[in-house]
């Protein structure tokens, strides 16, 4: 008789039959395709799952994309680009707080959006049936932006980011180290040390941070692609608390600025593309409102006529009235 293993799976402590890490997360009703595999310290790369025997005593970490579409019509609008990829829709948005999964599929086609941040968490091998993300909204349709939300080292970041590699292999992400759980404000020490670390493996970040000028100078020369400061705290709907800063982060950067983070409703996201940026990162104003499709798609709008506002040149503003209507040959 073939005696079992015990083996820590994602923290729990589990009896698995001698064979390859891939018999393994099969065992688990897992697709080995579409996980992510770390064993004992060590991300296992997953062609050679098949090839791994399990060892009495592994340590492993199952990991997965979770929530944190479609293209819509084309409406004309400038595309953008970042780290040679080009988008047409302006508008980034997470995938967490949402009813289910399929809701948030739903929302995601409402907005336009062709990015979605997705969070990397363990899978649940407790319950095998448990959807996935990769279910509801198609990678092969939507990019993923996996994040390292939750992250408050620069350590804990970069092994989530080269977990997240091996799960899916992308390599544009998305990089925030928190400073503190109250306000969730970055801390741009070890987010400047993480996104140096990162760049030099490959990695393509899109770096969230303090709306400073000189941070995001700072982060663009440690290999940031993107910089997207903050409007207001992570899911405070507060709108963009101050607009002079995030001008000034537009005007001095070579690399695409987003806002991320504090955009409330769809004047926000307009105030955000009325500023110059490229474009606009939210979560919770979409996924908490009450009705979570009809604001998708006036966050969409929002975006559309912000960015349209701006290219547009705005009038002059003035001390003093000035009639629409000439007074000359008034009755």
């Amino acid at each position: 008789m073939t005696q079992s293993l015990s083996l820590t799976v994602n923290g729990e402590t589990r009896r698995a039959a001698p064979g390859s890490l891939a018999d393994l997360v099969r065992s688990l009703d897992l697709d080995p395709a579409k996980v992510a595999v770390e064993r004992n310290g060590a991300i296992v790369p997953r062609s050679t799952l098949e090839a791994v025997a399990v060892a009495q005593g592994d340590v492993l970490e199952i990991v997965h994309f979770v929530g944190g579409g479609q293209d819509g019509p084309d409406t004309g609008q400038d595309s953008w680009t970042v780290a040679g990829r080009t988008f047409r829709s302006r508008l980034i948005v997470g995938t967490g707080k949402y009813k289910d999964f399929a809701q948030n599929a739903t929302a995601v086609a409402a907005s336009g959006a062709e990015i979605v941040t997705v969070a990397v968490r363990r899978v649940n091998v407790s319950d095998r049936g448990a959807p996935m993300l990769t279910d509801f909204i198609d990678p092969k349709k939507i990019t993923y932006l996996p994040n390292t939300a939750g992250c408050f080292t620069a350590e804990e970041a970069i092994r989530t980011l080269r977990l997240a590699r091996e799960a899916g292999g992308w390599d544009l992400v998305k990089l925030e180290v928190l400073g503190e759980a109250r306000t969730l404000y970055p801390d741009m020490r070890e987010t400047l040390k993480a996104c140096e670390v990162l760049a030099g493996e490959g990695f393509l970040p899109m770096v969230y941070c303090v709306d400073d000028p000189i941070a995001a100078k700072q982060l663009e020369s440690a290999g940031a692609v993107a910089v997207m400061p903050l409007g207001a705290p992570i899911g405070s709907g507060l709108g963009i608390q101050n607009r002079v800063t995030i001008r000034l982060i537009v005007e001095g950067a070579s690399v695409p600025v987003l806002v991320d983070a504090g955009v409330g409703t769809a004047s926000d996201a307009a105030v955000a593309m009325e500023l110059g940026c490229d474009g606009v990162l939210m979560n919770t104003a979409i996924a908490e409102a009450k009705d979570p499709l009809r604001m998708a798609r006036a966050m969409k709008l929002a975006v559309e006529a912000g960015r349209d506002a701006y290219l547009s040149g705005r009038m002059a503003t003035r001390k003093y009235a000035d009639p629409s209507s000439p007074l000359a040959g008034l009755i």
